[in-house]
C-alpha cells in the first residue's frame, strides 16, 4: 500500500517514478550496463543475484520481478526459493556459491566482508572483474528494493505469478540462448522511455 498520498492505494514502481522522474534516466542506464552488459556473469546469473538480494531484504515486488527474468535466461523454477532456504544446498553451479555468499554478505552484514569473502569467489575460477560486478548488481538492489519499500510499492504476486508461468512455457534452450541474444541492449532505459520519463 502506497505511503504517499498523491500515488494509487495499490502503487506500482511505475506509479513511483512518473510521480518522482528526477534522477531515473541516469540510474536505468546504470541497470542497462550492470545487468545487461559485458560480464564474466551471465545476465541469468546477474538477474539471480538481485533477486536473491532482493529475498534476503524481504522485498517481494524486487524478487518477484528478478525471479522472473532468472527463469527467463534459463534458471530452474526451484533455485531462487532454494537460495534463501539454504545457500550451501540449492541447486545450483558450485562456482555460483561464493558469489552468492558475497552477495549475501553485503546485504545483510556489510561491515562483516572481508578479503576471505573475496579469495573465495577467485578461487572459484572467477576474475576480479566478476567480483566488482557482483558488487555492483548487490549495491544496485540494496538501492532498489529501500526505495520500493520505503515508498509502499505493493508486491503485485498474481501479477508476477502469471509472467512465470508465461516464461516457464518457453523452451529452456531458447531462454538461455537469450543470455548472449540480450548482451548490451537497453531494457531498462526502454522502460523509461515507456513510461515517458526518458526521450529516446
Amino acid at each position: 500500500m502506497s505511503f504517499l498520498p498523491s500515488l494509487p492505494r495499490k502503487t506500482n514502481l511505475s506509479d513511483v517514478i512518473k510521480g518522482f522522474p528526477v534522477a531515473w534516466e541516469p540510474l536505468f542506464d546504470f541497470h542497462d550496463v550492470v545487468l545487461r552488459g559485458e560480464s564474466p556473469l551471465s545476465i541469468g546469473e546477474r538477474e539471480l543475484i538481485a533477486a536473491y538480494v532482493s529475498g534476503l531484504n524481504h522485498c517481494h515486488f524486487c524478487y518477484n520481478a528478478h525471479r522472473v527474468y532468472a527463469e527467463s535466461y534459463g534458471f530452474a523454477p526451484d533455485v531462487t526459493p532454494a537460495l534463501l532456504d539454504d545457500l550451501a544446498t540449492a541447486p545450483i553451479d558450485d562456482a555460483l556459491r561464493p558469489i552468492l555468499a558475497y552477495a549475501g554478505k553485503l546485504t545483510i552484514r556489510p561491515s562483516d566482508v572481508t578479503a576471505a569473502d573475496v579469495a573465495a569467489i577467485l578461487d572459484a575460477g572467477w576474475d576480479e572483474t566478476a567480483v566488482a560486478d557482483t558488487n555492483k548488481v548487490a549495491a544496485l538492489f540494496n538501492y532498489m528494493n529501500r526505495v520500493i519499500l520505503g515508498m509502499g510499492v505493493d508486491d503485485f504476486n498474481d501479477f508476477y505469478a502469471r509472467r512465470l508461468e508465461a516464461v516457464r512455457a518457453q523452451p529452456i534452450e531458447e531462454r538461455k540462448a537469450a543470455n548472449q541474444k540480450d548482451l548490451n541492449t537497453r531494457h531498462y532505459r526502454g522502460y523509461g522511455v515507456q513510461l515517458g520519463v526518458i526521450s529516446e
